[in-house]
Order: C-alpha cells, then sequence, then structure tokens
C-alpha cells in the first residue's frame, strides 16, 4: 500500500459510461458485479476507485454504428452523464484535461477523469467536429473500434482488411489531434495502420487496452515492434485484464505482459488499460477496481523495482499527457 500510494494508479481505459447511458448505472454509487465471474459490467465506481486507490480513470466514450443512429449525440450524452456524475460526487470525482490539472486532483484528495473516445466513427467523416469534442474534454482518440471507417480498418470485426492501411482523411485526423493536444490511441486499428500512424506521428501514441503476442497470441494483441514504434515515440501501452487477450486467468497473467513490454519497450511504456465494463468478465483477482492495490503487490512479488512501478502505475501516461494535452 506504501507503493501504491506513491503513484495513485491511473487506468487507461474503462465503460461505465456506456452502462450510464443504457441502464442508468451511477458512478457515485457503490456497486457489486450482477452477474457470476463479475462478468460484462459493474467493475468502475466512484467508492470502489477510492478503496482501490485509484488517482485516474479514462472513460471510454462507446457508439456502436450497427445500433445508435446518431453517433455524435451519443458520445454527447455519455460526456453530459460524467459532468453528471462530477457535479453528484461531492468533490470525489473532478474532470481534468492536462497534466497540471491532473496533479491539482490528486493534491486535492479528488480521482480524476478524462475522456477517450472509442472509434473515430464518431466523428461521422469531419475533422472539425473533432474541435468540438476536445473542447468539451476527450483526451484520446481511437481510431478504430470494431468496425472499419474514414480512417482505417480494425484489427478485427466488419470491414476488417489487414492490407488497408491508414487513409488520408485518418492522416487528417492524427495531424488534428496533435494540434488540439488529443492522444492518439492505436487500439483496436489494425497492423498496417498502427505503423502508418508511428511512422507520421509528431507526438506520443497510446495503446489504451491490449495484451502483447509476445507472451500470448491473438488477434488484438501487438508484437515486439509495434511495442518498439510506440516506445521510441514516448507513448505509452495499456495493458488489458482480460484473460482472453492475457492467455491465463489471474494477476500473474497481467503482469506478463506489463513485463514483457518492460523489457522489449523499456520501462517508461507500460501502462494499464483495464477494460473494465466493456463487456469483458476481468481477470481473477482483478473484477473491480477496489482490487488494484493486488497488482501492485505482485507487481513487487516479482521483483520489479519501486521506481519502475511508479512509473507503470501512473507516471508513464502522467508524462504523456504532459507532452501532449495543452
Amino acid at each position: 500500500m506504501e507503493v501504491h500510494a506513491e503513484a495513485p494508479p491511473i487506468d487507461l481505459h474503462a465503460d461505465p459510461l456506456l452502462w450510464a447511458r443504457l441502464v442508468g448505472y451511477d458512478l457515485t454509487i457503490h456497486h457489486r458485479p450482477p452477474l457470476p465471474w463479475a462478468l460484462l459490467g459493474g467493475h468502475v465506481d466512484v467508492p470502489r476507485m477510492r478503496e482501490g486507490g485509484m488517482g485516474g480513470q479514462f472513460f471510454g466514450l462507446v457508439s456502436l454504428p450497427y445500433l445508435d443512429r446518431d453517433l455524435t449525440a451519443v458520445c454527447d450524452r455519455q460526456i453530459d452523464l460524467l459532468e453528471t456524475a462530477v457535479a453528484r460526487s461531492g468533490g470525489q470525482l473532478r474532470l481534468v484535461r492536462s497534466a497540471r490539472e491532473l496533479e491539482a486532483a490528486r493534491a486535492d484528495g479528488a480521482i480524476a477523469a478524462m475522456l477517450g473516445m472509442e472509434g473515430a466513427h464518431s466523428l461521422r467523416g469531419r475533422v472539425e467536429e473533432l474541435d468540438r469534442f476536445a473542447g468539451r474534454g476527450v483526451r484520446y482518440l481511437g481510431l478504430l473500434h470494431f468496425s472499419a471507417n474514414e480512417c482505417g480498418a480494425p484489427a478485427y470485426g466488419k470491414g476488417a482488411d489487414p492490407d488497408r492501411g491508414l487513409t488520408e482523411l485518418g492522416a487528417r485526423v492524427v495531424a488534428r489531434c496533435e494540434e488540439l493536444g488529443v492522444i492518439v490511441d492505436l487500439a483496436h486499428i489494425n497492423r498496417r495502420g498502427f505503423m502508418d500512424v508511428c511512422a507520421m506521428a509528431k507526438r506520443p501514441p497510446i495503446v489504451s487496452h491490449t495484451g502483447v503476442t509476445g507472451v500470448h497470441r491473438m488477434w488484438r494483441n501487438i508484437d515486439d515492434e509495434q511495442l518498439r514504434a510506440v516506445a521510441d515515440l514516448g507513448g505509452a501501452v495499456g495493458v488489458i485484464f482480460c484473460p482472453r487477450f492475457l492467455g491465463g486467468d489471474g494477476i500473474g497473467a497481467v503482469v506478463d505482459h506489463l513485463l514483457h513490454i518492460a523489457r522489449v519497450a523499456g520501462e517508461d511504456t507500460p501502462a494499464l488499460g483495464s477494460d473494465w465494463d466493456g463487456f469483458i468478465r476481468p481477470t481473477r483477482g482483478l473484477e473491480e477496481a477496489s482490487r488494484l492495490p493486488a497488482l501492485t503487490e505482485a507487481l513487487l512479488a516479482r521483483g520489479l523495482a519501486r521506481g519502475a512501478i511508479r512509473k507503470l502505475l501512473r507516471g508513464n501516461i502522467v508524462r504523456v499527457m504532459g507532452e501532449v494535452c495543452p
């Protein structure tokens, strides 16, 4: 707990705003996962983030092209819901937009709430929508989700195509992200598009939630060349808490992926990317936000130095935000 408190963890991706929109999930009250094995959701709320010693959470903005009619309005609605939760939290949750605001929230004892958009399809092919969402506090943009869009193709899903790279519009979106201080997120994009972004990027990108093929091969995980490409740009890679991606169940499997990233890409690269509330079954021992200290304990037990743990839990993403976000 001492090490954990030195670097209150920041998670790069969770989806409780999806549940808030669909079923009225209240972020400000204590929940328990309603289904066996904590399936699908019920993983994150303010009381359990406090129990887990968390310093910050990136909340995903999820829109589903095959279900939602107005993708932009769906994202706006989720931002509204987060703003409502912040207002109702009594100062426990604070919407932040920069590394400076993030550290100010920590000093005041508040949990930082940050916004990340999952899929550029919500921009509807209009780069100017990115400006508006950045103005509302969005601090990373995932270019792809589970379907192809105007920016490129996903690693898996509708329109998946390993030969399709970043489109002309995709390149314009990446460039505009960097101008606005929005981090580019390479989760879900296919490998060719991933490497196209890394070739043109001038600021650090992230991969908000993923596993690595060096530990477990599967369609959504990224390989060592991709890890080095992100590290060369000063970016960060968040490890997902889902056994399907990890190739094993339990906290030890998460640690395996984090340590592989550190070995291949250096200790400035690994981060946390739980995907809690993202229709997953979380790994045993990390079923909800209150369990995070167990991960710190497991990292210490595996011999990782305290300084490297502090970077992994918090420091790496704070550095990326400091370099990218205004």
